[in-house]
């Protein structure tokens, strides 16, 4: 029997069918949101859908304990979640990468009520600040990922609110709301251990209560907003000293505002050309726009939004903003647009009791 060839294929048709392959590849990756429900001790998770625009409810995870602030392992792996009640302890949980769901690793004490957490640039080291203790401390992280002993706890001015390193891992910033003022500390990261920088401390204005700040992916600005007066503020980062200049201020609150500010959260998108920041009184989100050469803002409005927004986060690709209501219970998805920054009709969807934190992860 003669045999049978099979049509050779071209060079340009095997390398079409490989970028198609890679798209549905791509196209099928799994995003997982993670919302922390205080007041409930669980942990919701959904899974977005970025083709279709929604959420859709996966796990609900309880967790034991008044759940608030979390991050995530640099390999996405590992959820990280800080429990406010006593015993004062972070929770260590592996992410399924293929449905979402999260399994205990392991609980690891922290030294007080912390009100942000957040992994140093190599992933060995997990930063905690203390509103109520006025303090931040490193916590060594296993190689299993999940977190360990407390290496290191440092007084800082009262009431520490976010604890972050810059991309370099030289130094750490952490902000003190009661003090006014952001610390500036180096970095050892071999052995895990802070120390004062000089000069130590950024002032800002009395009562203003700095809060949340971000770095660009440049490393060239950093992003302060003050939680008693709603200012938001633009600094110039020196990398090489790690010390802040102030070059712009401006405001998250609504035109006409009349009651007691008490702004929360703030994050870039991205591709770093909008900043959003979240306003709890007046339950509003502010846009921004950011100028690429210089870092400066130019304010885009607000947009109503769940009842008291602590916390809000944007999805990987830069298209959602999702944002959580501590008094409404729920969350709302937002379409991001591309060209203008701004957001697009809400979709609400309920949680749990208290959503004050949320995380969003890209399936590795």
């Amino acid at each position: 029997m003669k045999k049978e060839t099979l049509p050779r294929v071209s060079r340009a048709v095997r390398f079409g069918i490989a970028l198609l392959c890679a798209a549905a590849g791509h196209a099928s990756a799994a995003t997982w949101v993670y919302v922390s429900n205080a007041d409930s001790q669980e942990i919701s998770v959904l899974e977005l859908d970025r083709a279709e625009g929604v959420l859709k409810p996966v796990q609900t995870l309880n967790v034991g304990g008044t759940v608030m602030p979390m991050a995530v392992s640099h390999d996405k792996r590992v959820l990280y979640a800080a429990l406010r009640s006593q015993p004062f302890r972070v929770v260590s949980l592996s992410i399924d990468a293929a449905t979402g769901k999260l399994q205990k690793l392991g609980e690891a004490p922290l030294a007080d009520s912390m009100a942000n957490i957040d992994l140093d640039a190599s992933g060995k080291w997990l930063f905690a600040a203390s509103y109520q203790g006025g303090k931040i401390s490193v916590n060594a992280i296993g190689k299993d990922g999940a977190v360990g002993p407390i290496q290191q706890l440092v007084q800082t001015g009262p009431n520490a609110h976010a604890v972050h390193a810059d991309a370099g891992n030289r130094f750490v910033l952490a902000t003190s709301l009661g003090g006014d003022n952001v610390s500036s500390w180096r970095f050892d990261a071999e052995k895990g251990l802070l120390s004062p920088n000089d000069p130590p401390l950024t002032m800002g204005t009395a009562k203003s209560g700095p809060r949340h700040f971000v770095w660009d992916k440049a490393q060239r600005h950093v992003y302060l907003l003050d939680e008693l007066d709603a200012a938001l503020h633009v600094y110039a980062w020196d990398a090489a000293r790690g010390t802040l200049k102030l070059e712009q201020s401006s405001t998250t609150l609504p035109p006409g505002f009349t009651g007691k500010p008490w702004a929360a959260d703030l994050h870039l998108t991205p591709d770093g050309r909008f900043l959003y920041a979240s306003e709890r009184t007046s339950s509003t989100l502010s846009a921004f726009k950011v100028d690429a050469a210089n870092g400066q803002l130019q304010p885009l409005g607000q947009t109503p939004t769940e009842k008291g927004p602590r916390g809000f986060a944007i999805d990987p690709s830069g298209r959602y903003l999702i944002a959580a209501g501590q008094e409404s219970h729920g969350i709302s998805l937002y379409a991001i647009d591309s060209a203008t920054g701004a957001l697009g009709k809400p979709s609400h969807i309920g949680a749990g009791k208290n959503p004050n934190w949320i995380e969003i992860v890209d399936a590795p």
